[in-house]
């Protein structure tokens, strides 16, 4: 399922996007990120799953214990793409601010 492994797949689920969230300050096990949540543990590591196939979560092993964090360059390949649109919203904000600007 290539579905899965797709960036904006996973962060359109709201849950995805709050576990980055979590994890964005430091490093967690599952069981401490699926602390946070309502949802079973399974679901969670479910979620974890996704995120790692798409390389957004790295995973560390420290003993018995793995470890999830943040992976910075492919959060900066999401907010790449992003910053196409905001800076097309921001040309377009400017104009109509000039346009408004002209009715006074």
């Amino acid at each position: 399922m290539n579905l899965r492994r797709d960036v904006f797949q996973a962060i359109a689920d709201p849950t995805r996007r709050a576990i980055l969230l979590l994890v964005a300050s430091q490093s967690m096990t599952a069981g401490a990120i699926a602390a946070n949540f309502s949802t079973s543990r399974p679901t969670v590591s479910k979620h974890l799953q996704i995120l790692t196939a798409c390389e957004l979560l790295g995973q560390e092993q420290n003993g018995r214990e793995i470890y999830y964090h943040l992976n910075p360059e492919k959060m900066k390949e999401v907010a790449d793409f992003i910053e196409q649109f905001s800076k097309m919203w921001d040309e377009r904000f400017n104009k109509l601010e000039t346009i408004m600007k002209n009715y006074k």
